[in-house]
């Protein structure tokens, strides 16, 4: 190693290693050796050893930051952004917090441990999801209240989001606890951000209703708005989505799917509603999807044909919604007065529903 230095001229030589180094020069970084040549050679005396370092030796960069600068963390609430799949997208601020914290919230605690594993982090893990998080919430307040470090996680991306962790946000702000969020991923904006639809404004839905006229009207005032419209759609309701929201939105509307971000399998599909439904009609995509719908440009509106019209009241009618709630629906998302659209309804649907009435 020695004779390796004396043959360097005079630069600068910069030395990474695994294994544990000494200097006696006043000046060096701790995970690195800087060499530098003057006009008379001074090198600093380097010991080798020779057994490499376990995992847990290796000095950790995150930890041992100058503290001072920085200073301890105050007891609350953090609400930490994790990966949305690629583990490398964490925010060193958050594994200082995560490896700092007196528990972790996770809503599965399998999953998370996954992260924690990688990066060598032993905090303790406690679940924290939908279905028990009623149960927790007076625990884990009462240990907030004893001065601890408390960390919610969700299983992908910024907790509270479409995920666990709103409702223990609002118990800690009505009880004066502090609550604390550490940015990191989100499927939103990583999805919004590579879409190619407008940025300057746009509405989060998230995850629709699983009941059926809720869902529909809620698409329907979507569909209705100048905004990009963005949700979240689990595969096995990818197929009714694109149904639903090409009869409101119309299927020459664009859309851009965003599926398995950051991870192996990432894709971007761009087209619109009505090629959606035709590309995907017998390949249901896998894994998490993200949604973008491009808002409606009023001056591009065309007036559906009467035809249209009377599907789509037809299709609303037929999912149970009544004859009046179908006309407001229709309403919302077309250029069509509300008075012409009952016109036709009852022209078309007035006997049917007269005759279902008397037969229930």
């Amino acid at each position: 190693m020695m004779m390796m230095i004396r043959r360097l001229p005079s630069t600068t030589f910069t030395l990474t290693s695994a294994f544990s180094c000494r200097l006696t020069s006043p000046k060096f970084f701790p995970d690195q050796i800087i060499i530098s040549s003057k006009s008379t050679p001074c090198y600093p005396r380097i010991s080798l050893l020779t057994t490499f370092c376990s995992a847990s030796q290796v000095p950790d960069p995150i930890l041992e930051q100058d503290s001072s600068k920085r200073g301890p963390l105050k007891p609350g609430l953090y609400l930490v952004g994790t990966p949305i799949g690629n583990l490398e997208d964490i925010t060193l601020r958050a594994l200082r917090v995560l490896k700092t914290a007196d528990v972790i919230l996770s809503e599965d605690t399998r999953h998370s441990w996954k992260l924690l594993h990688h990066y060598n982090i032993r905090t303790p893990l406690l679940s924290y999801h939908k279905f028990n998080e009623s149960q927790r919430e007076q625990r884990v307040l009462r240990r907030l209240k004893e001065g601890e470090i408390v960390v919610l996680i969700s299983d992908a991306g910024t907790p509270g989001i479409s995920d666990p962790g709103a409702e223990l946000a609002k118990l800690c702000v009505d009880e004066n606890i502090p609550v604390i969020p550490i940015p990191g991923p989100c499927a939103v904006v990583a999805a919004l951000s590579a879409s190619g639809l407008d940025t300057d404004e746009f509405t989060f839905v998230g995850f629709l209703s699983k009941h059926g006229p809720s869902r529909r009207e809620r698409l329907a005032a979507s569909a209705n708005e100048a905004r990009t419209q963005i949700f979240y759609v689990p595969p096995h309701k990818f197929s009714q989505f694109l149904e639903e929201s090409s009869l409101l939105f119309g299927d020459s509307r664009r859309c851009v799917m965003a599926r398995e971000m950051t991870k192996i399998h990432e894709e971007f599909w761009r087209g619109t509603l009505g090629e959606a439904k035709v590309r995907f009609l017998n390949q249901q995509p896998k894994g998490e999807m993200t949604l973008l719908i491009e808002g409606r440009t009023h001056s591009l509106v065309e007036t559906p044909s009467e035809d249209q019209l009377e599907h789509e009241l037809g299709e609303l009618i037929s999912h149970g919604h009544t004859l009046s709630t179908a006309v407001k629906l229709v309403a919302e998302g077309t250029s069509v007065k509300r008075k012409t659209l009952y016109s036709l309804a009852l022209k078309k649907f007035g006997k049917q529903l007269e005759a279902d009435d008397n037969s229930n």
